[in-house]
């Protein structure tokens, strides 16, 4: 039923049953962010019935009949946080239940009239996978300066006391679920090549003994290196004071989506040294530093250390990427989708 009062999105996801994982984190921000949009949107949640949009950030099997069976009251969007091959960098399946899974993950994405992806890199790989580039929208993720900002020194000092890291050393935070796609073995080995300085990674096995390179990995964080610290999973309130606590978030991934806590790291005016992937290019451009080996970061991490006006010139740049993703700017973003989205739906019941 189309509603001509209001726009009535209902929100469907899953994403917070699972901790530590950056869908969630991604659903909670673009929640709060659309609340704002101007009187003539209505944001509802899991409503079946009288809504206008229905707007899915998990890929759940109910989601997809919901999907299916409401497909002629209103107009379906879902949100596009990985592919098939993404999948298969994180998680270890048997062949035939990845297979069925990843046929599964695009005949959701084939159900619904819209999808929004957060990665631009994804667009032309979802076009080969058969769906049409006119349903297909960007609008990257978004996180409010309400929840990560940068603390007093004051703050930063006691908290640093509160972990039992000194004053002066100088802290590289590594975020994201341990994982091989991560980079986790390189943060570690850079660790080992800096002893003298404190590494943390925060972050856990969200998915358990199925996250790719699981055996390895866990003998790492059982048994780490002297100066590396692995918080495992953190409630997402408490992550203002690790970065805040850091110097440096670090983040050697080898392949990603659109990270929040890149976002989250630049909010707090945290310099980036990021793995040179194509997709930082396209949404980072001028606001990280990057290098493609080991050996690049550590010289990356070297001259940060050693040269202030270097170390200025990155947290310069990461609080300039905080204001390119602005809360204007992504708003008007879902404010204008949804609304195109919705005329187009009233169009079409016009001329049926």
């Amino acid at each position: 039923m189309i509603n001509n009062s209001k726009i009535k999105v209902s929100m469907f996801s899953s994403a917070e049953k699972i901790e530590g994982q950056g869908v969630a984190s991604a659903y909670r921000e673009q929640v709060e962010l659309v609340k704002e949009l101007p009187q003539k949107f209505e944001i509802i949640f899991n409503k079946l019935f009288n809504f206008d949009i229905a707007h899915f950030h998990t890929i759940d099997l109910k989601h997809y009949f919901l999907a299916k069976l409401f497909k002629s009251k209103g107009v379906s969007v879902a949100y596009v946080h990985f592919l098939p091959e993404t999948v298969d960098s994180s998680l270890d399946f048997p062949s035939l239940v990845e297979s069925i899974f990843f046929k599964y993950i695009i005949k959701f994405y084939k159900s619904v009239d819209y999808l929004v992806t957060v990665n631009p890199f994804f667009i032309k790989k979802l076009v080969k996978y058969g769906i049409e580039r006119e349903k297909i929208y960007y609008i990257p993720n978004y996180v409010s300066n309400k929840n990560f900002y940068p603390y007093p020194n004051d703050k930063k000092i006691y908290l640093r006391k509160e972990i039992e890291v000194d004053e002066d050393k100088f802290v590289v935070l590594g975020v994201g679920q341990i994982q091989n796609r991560k980079g986790v073995l390189d943060f570690v080995e850079l660790a080992e090549e800096f002893p003298e300085l404190k590494f943390i990674w925060a972050g856990g096995f969200s998915f358990g003994r199925i996250t790719s390179g699981y055996q390895k990995l866990k003998e790492i964080v059982d048994k780490p290196p002297a100066n590396i610290k692995f918080t495992g999973i953190i409630a997402r309130e408490k992550m203002n004071d690790l970065y805040n606590i850091a110097d440096l978030l670090f983040m050697p991934s080898y392949n990603e989506l659109f990270p929040m806590s890149i976002l989250e790291a630049m909010s707090c005016h945290l310099p980036l040294l990021l793995r040179d992937i194509p997709l930082y290019k396209e949404i980072l451009a001028g606001y990280y530093l990057s290098a493609d080996s080991n050996q690049g970061f550590a010289e990356e991490i070297k001259r940060l250390i050693s040269d202030k006006d270097y170390y200025q010139d990155a947290k310069n740049v990461s609080e300039a990427g905080n204001q390119h993703y602005s809360k204007q700017h992504v708003l008007y973003m879902w404010q204008k989708f949804y609304e195109e989205i919705y005329q187009s739906r009233l169009d079409n019941s016009e001329n049926q």
